[in-house]
């Protein structure tokens, strides 16, 4: 098992073409609901996750995606600690600022230019490194303005903490990464190289507009929850009421947004490409995005060393053009 490198979009950089994602690490669970304290449950503990990077370095990756928030900090530290002894060199590590550090300081939060300044010291004594490979926004902040910002990012970059940035998002807003876009290029700040939308065969909101603007700004696409928050492994059947895994959002959320028929549809023709190429249901789904002209690399999550593997075997999952197309239409995405 070997995974394939990809070109990040204009960056430059080469990277494997599944990204690991370290959401789990150091998460805190009290029934279901996360914490940010030292009570709950560990859904991947420090023990684990070396281990699943460990099988991730073994496989030939090298794309490593965390977040400030992840495990209130832990996700990044133990990154930094796993880093040691290895070649800093060899990893494309990417985290992302925005969210509150602190609940009861307003400033503490978002793209302000004291929280940017502040939070990416913090991310990089946390990953001990001397920079980032590529630093997200982790959402558009419609209260500071794009002029500022990008401003303070760009002044990230020259300082040399930071080497490409990025902005994953929530909302399909293609018109506002396009807005700060045009106002670095005006000013002559480093730009957004890269996005990071939801994306999977049931969740198509990025196929009319977004989509069309990354082709058009030559931006990396590296799309999360490729798995649908787990529908496309087809462990759910027509009728279930709620998520039988206690670490997705609630179970109202995501029985709204994925036990449907529409998606139930969708899903009946990706278990029957699975068994054509006689292939999980959840390496398929990810076999068609890696067969996407227009996506990066699906960031993968993984609670086990076994499942991990599962998933990064989508690598050496051929499809053909008819049954890509079959997949595509498998869903059908409003233009509207």
């Amino acid at each position: 098992m070997s995974i394939d490198q990809v070109s990040l979009g204009n960056t430059g950089l080469t990277v494997s073409e599944l990204s690991l994602g370290t959401w789990r690490f150091g998460r805190r669970l009290v029934d279901g609901t996360e914490r940010y304290d030292e009570e709950g449950i560990v859904e991947t503990d420090e023990e684990r996750a070396y281990e699943l990077l460990d099988a991730y370095a073994e496989a030939g990756g090298n794309f490593i995606d965390t977040a400030d928030k992840y495990g209130d900090g832990r996700a990044e530290e133990w990154i930094g600690n796993w880093l040691e002894g290895r070649d800093r060199r060899d990893f494309v590590i990417a985290t992302k600022i925005y969210r509150p550090r602190r609940e009861n300081d307003p400033n503490a939060r978002g793209l302000n230019r004291r929280h940017l300044r502040n939070q990416i010291d913090t991310c990089l004594d946390r990953l001990d490194t001397d920079y980032i490979d590529l630093l997200y926004c982790h959402r558009y902040d419609d209260d500071t303005p794009a002029e500022e910002f990008m401003r303070t990012l760009n002044g990230l970059v020259e300082s040399e903490k930071v080497n490409y940035l990025g902005i994953s998002s929530g909302k399909p807003d293609a018109w506002k990464i396009a807005k700060a876009n045009e106002i670095a290029r005006r000013n002559g700040y480093e730009p957004f190289t890269v996005t990071q939308p939801r994306y999977s065969l049931v969740d198509r909101e990025i196929d009319p507009n977004y989509l069309p603007m990354c082709r058009d700004y030559d931006l990396g696409v590296v799309t999360w929850s490729p798995l649908a928050w787990g529908f496309l492994t087809g462990k759910h059947q027509r009728g279930d009421v709620g998520h039988d895994d206690s670490t997705a959002i609630e179970d109202s959320r995501f029985a709204e947004r994925y036990l449907t028929d529409e998606n139930f549809d969708a899903l009946d023709v990706l278990l029957e490409v699975a068994e054509e190429v006689d292939a999980t249901p959840a390496q398929v789904a990810l076999a068609w995005q890696l067969h996407h002209p227009d996506i990066t690399a699906p960031i993968i999550g993984a609670s086990t060393v076994e499942q991990l593997r599962e998933n990064l075997d989508a690598s050496a999952v051929s499809l053909s053009d008819e049954q890509f197309e079959r997949l595509s239409e498998a869903k059908t995405v409003s233009l509207g």
